[in-house]
């Protein structure tokens, strides 16, 4: 596997990784404007969490899900890390307009399957090279598995 060059200061890609994982998290929030009305008018299993948890939930993990890049990159990360890394922030982008805007349920359930798998290939990955990187990718897979439950349980009760 091929460790990708590391030339630049590493303040510069530390805030380079913090703003992509941002755009992530802006193309949910726009995304996601209505989401306190659709979710309140699902049916929902006894488990769901009221909606205001999600907000602070996913800024701890947009955070962690950043320093866990910056860290996997300063390790001499693999472009097939970094590979498994972007197509699960492409992913996570995905979901909420899928999930909120569109009201596709069952896609947006298809979807988040595959950013679990996404997730999952990356802490593999991040791992080899950076035991911390991968450690800070557990609650981020530990949260979209159970964001797949949840979706999973919408789908079947509406």
């Amino acid at each position: 596997m091929t460790t990708v060059h590391r030339s630049a200061p590493a303040p510069v890609v530390l805030a380079g990784f913090l703003a992509a994982v941002a755009v992530v998290a802006v193309v949910g929030g726009l995304a996601a404007s209505s989401s306190r009305e659709v979710y309140a008018g699902l049916e929902q299993p006894p488990w769901a969490p009221p909606s205001w948890l999600f907000g602070p939930v996913w800024t701890v993990l947009y955070l962690l899900i950043a320093v866990s890049g910056w860290l996997y990159w300063r390790a001499g990360g693999t472009r097939a890390g970094f590979t498994w890394y972007a197509v699960g922030l492409v992913l996570n982008a995905a979901w909420t307009p899928l999930f909120f805007a569109a009201g596709a349920y069952t896609l947006a359930l298809v979807e988040i399957v595959l950013l679990d798998i996404a997730v999952a290939g990356a802490l593999a990955l991040f791992w080899r090279r950076s035991r911390v990187a991968a450690a800070l990718q557990v609650p981020y897979l530990t949260w979209t598995v159970f964001a797949t439950a949840l979706n999973a349980a919408i789908v079947v009760l509406n």
